[in-house]
């Protein structure tokens, strides 16, 4: 059955219930791969048959505000505030005469001692305030899942009803606290708006990603006398095909190949490298990127929704809905919360009215519990970190592909290394070649090694095929590649030519120094050799490595002699070479049960090995299947970030202990304390409207802080 991918964007969640309450939505109306992230308000699910508008009017009955792809947000009630900081500063406006009243001790404001005064300046705050909360409470209890504002709402409401009765029976100053039910609706409101404010801030590289994916672009196109017009057009209406030219200074607004120019341009927005790049004809330009120098002319390759910097901001976003194992025990906290608070609220108050047989006293410790206790400390804890990592590791060109990835770096204790295009940089040259048969000369040597290695797309094929490209290749009947031997093909004539490594030509040289054997009817016809250079990073980052007791492993396919002479260079632990694709995978399972593992490789023989790892590691340049499988892939053409990678994971996985570290202590500690009436609901109030903005703080450190 056909399964569309939906992604929405859901306004009005503002707590992990909120999270909660959505997904289970989702997945109780039969969805699948139901995925919301908090942070960035995004869901996403596979859908069949399902109608969506009516799943749409399903989530915005829960009380929230959904906008489909493309859309604007669907038309509500028209509101009369709509956000947090226009609520908090229509509330103090009524909330500071009411506080005044509190300094009667000092100074004495005869006129605010009239408790209908005081109902006048506390109603406007009242009915705001439950416009808001006692709409998402109501909303959240008749969905079975009780959120922070059932709390709020339940204090304010019990404060502004208690502070009614003594106005309208004339009871006396003691029982009117109008003053504490404005406090609280207007101190959780000033609370909201920082929490908004500290979480955009975690959201800041993924938005400054975001930002740079539409601009404006100058396509050409050509009139009825084939003469060039140039004009502006937003980037989100290229299509591939579609001509453009970039100048100086522009940004490049969609993934293209250039056709006529050359330039100088910065990929750091992809690649996190600010070292500019020489780019020339033929060449492709990532949207995103800056022309630093230069003028050219190119050719749309895809639109802006599928190119490389949509493809990184979709990744980034549906890693941050993954929820790691940490957060597992935080959400089911989180679920029960509310009513534990409730129960605890009505005991506490019990039980002070009758040791203290004080109704005032008591009423105001139960709001007081009430007010202070943050649910959203615990379901919060874990998604700002992640946000903020993953955040960061986009910015600098490392891309998580789920958020369980960053939690498991901090247990890697080996990392395994291919050899070519991993360790060293790829990029082939050829050194020289030999021909021992007088079965072919030269010319012909070339063609057959052209002839068959046109069919791989290994790296040293790619270089044979570059130096020695020629148009009348070799009509094969068959042609097949053997992963970890080489190329086998067959002529109509019967002819069966091999271009391996020495695995193929073993029964017939005892040479094993050279990097392809060319064979034909099991006849060796020569040999061919090919220089690889040493990445520059690879030393200083096996260095790090190894100071930080991460044992390496250099795995490859390539000649034992081969890898020995590199594994010294760079100090690489140990070695194990002339394997398979399928041993590789047998060497890495091996690995892993003796302790977690990352594997970094870029070829399509490396795809099983990067699956079955611990962590996969790929590079942005390796082979697409390897991409696919691997859960982190690196920008950057190289390694150089991979230190990054893992202080990311490692010290954002602190971040998280220490946010559930205080989210949990906050509540054991505020809790008792207002039960035993050491604080005021409104110094309560306060205290809860600030708790989570010090996860969020705690976790926007991360943006500055050394992890590598």
């Amino acid at each position: 059955m056909y399964m569309k991918k939906v992604n929405w964007k859901v306004d009005g969640m503002t707590c992990s219930n909120c999270a909660l309450t959505v997904q289970q939505y989702l997945t109780s109306e039969g969805m699948e791969n139901v995925k919301v992230n908090l942070m960035g308000g995004e869901v996403s699910f596979d859908i069949n048959s399902k109608n969506e508008q009516q799943l749409l009017e399903g989530i915005e009955s829960l009380g929230y505000t959904v906008q489909t792809d493309g859309s604007q947000p669907a038309k509500q009630g028209k509101r009369l505030f709509t956000s947090h900081k226009q609520r908090f500063l229509f509330c103090l406006v009524f909330t500071l005469p009411l506080m005044l009243h509190m300094l009667d001790k000092w100074v004495h404001i005869h006129w605010l001692m009239n408790p209908w005064v005081q109902l006048g300046l506390c109603l406007p705050v009242f009915v705001v305030g439950m416009d808001f909360f006692g709409r998402s409470a109501i909303k959240s209890i008749r969905n079975r899942m009780p959120n922070m504002n059932v709390l709020i709402a339940i204090g304010a409401t019990a404060a502004f009803v208690y502070s009614l009765t003594g106005a309208l029976l004339n009871l006396g100053p003691q029982f009117l606290f109008f003053e504490t039910t404005a406090s609280i609706i207007t101190l959780v409101f000033l609370g909201n708006f920082l929490e908004d404010a500290s979480i955009q801030s975690t959201q800041r590289a993924l938005n400054s990603l975001a930002r740079s994916q539409k601009v404006m672009a100058n396509m050409i196109a050509f009139d009825e006398n084939h003469q060039e017009i140039i004009f502006p057009i937003e980037n989100t209406h290229l299509r591939s095909g579609d001509l453009i030219l970039i100048k100086s200074g522009e940004q490049v607004p969609a993934d293209c190949k250039i056709l006529t120019g050359d330039a100088t341009v910065n990929e750091s927005i992809i690649t996190g490298e600010s070292l500019p790049i020489t780019k020339k004809g033929k060449d492709k330009l990532i949207g995103g990127s800056i022309i630093i120098d230069g003028i050219v002319r190119a050719q749309v390759t895809s639109e802006s929704k599928d190119s490389v910097l949509a493809n990184i901001i979709n990744l980034v976003k549906q890693a941050q809905s993954e929820k790691p194992p940490v957060q597992q025990l935080a959400d089911k906290i989180s679920a029960i919360f509310v009513p534990v608070v409730l129960a605890i609220a009505v005991i506490a108050f019990i039980a002070n009215y009758l040791l203290l047989h004080d109704f005032t006293m008591a009423f105001m410790r139960c709001i007081a519990i009430l007010v202070i206790a943050c649910p959203c400390a615990m379901g919060l804890a874990t998604p700002a970190a992640i946000a903020v990592g993953l955040g960061r590791a986009a910015r600098n060109g490392v891309l998580f592909r789920n958020a369980k990835s960053l939690e498991l770096f901090r247990t890697i204790k080996q990392v395994v290394f291919d050899k070519t295009g991993t360790l060293t940089t790829g990029r082939f040259e050829l050194a020289n070649y030999e021909v021992v048969s007088a079965v072919v000369n030269p010319d012909e040597f070339k063609h057959i090694a052209f002839s068959l290695e046109k069919y791989s797309n290994h790296p040293i094929a790619q270089c044979i095929t570059a130096s020695w490209k020629r148009k009348d290749a070799i009509r094969w009947t068959k042609v097949e590649e053997k992963k970890g031997i080489g190329m086998i093909a067959t002529t109509a004539s019967g002819d069966r030519y091999v271009a391996g490594s020495f695995e193929t030509a073993m029964a017939l040289t005892t040479d094993d120094s050279h990097n392809v054997y060319i064979l034909k009817n099991d006849q060796l016809l020569g040999w061919i050799d090919v220089k690889d250079e040493v990445r520059p990073e690879a030393i200083s980052i096996v260095q790090y490595l190894r100071h930080r007791n991460v044992r390496t492993v250099l795995l490859s396919g390539d000649r034992l002699s081969k890898c020995r002479q590199l594994a010294n260079l760079l100090g690489i632990d140990e070695v194990i070479a002339e394997k398979k694709p399928e041993e590789k995978l047998a060497v890495i399972e091996d690995l892993t049960l003796q302790g977690p593992t990352a594997m970094v490789g870029d070829g399509i023989n490396d795809a099983p090995a990067l699956a079955k790892a611990t962590i996969g590691i790929s590079l942005s340049e390796a082979s697409q299947i390897a991409v696919q499988t691997a859960d982190v892939v690196l920008m950057n053409s190289g390694i150089r970030n991979l230190p990054l990678a893992l202080g990311l994971g490692r010290h954002t996985f602190l971040t998280i202990k220490q946010n559930l570290f205080w989210a949990f202590i906050y509540n054991i500690v505020a809790i008792p304390v207002a039960a035993f009436g050491l604080l005021t609901p409104t110094f309560g109030a306060l205290v809860m409207g600030l708790s989570d903005v010090v996860l969020a703080v705690n976790s926007v450190r991360l943006f500055v802080k050394k992890v590598a």
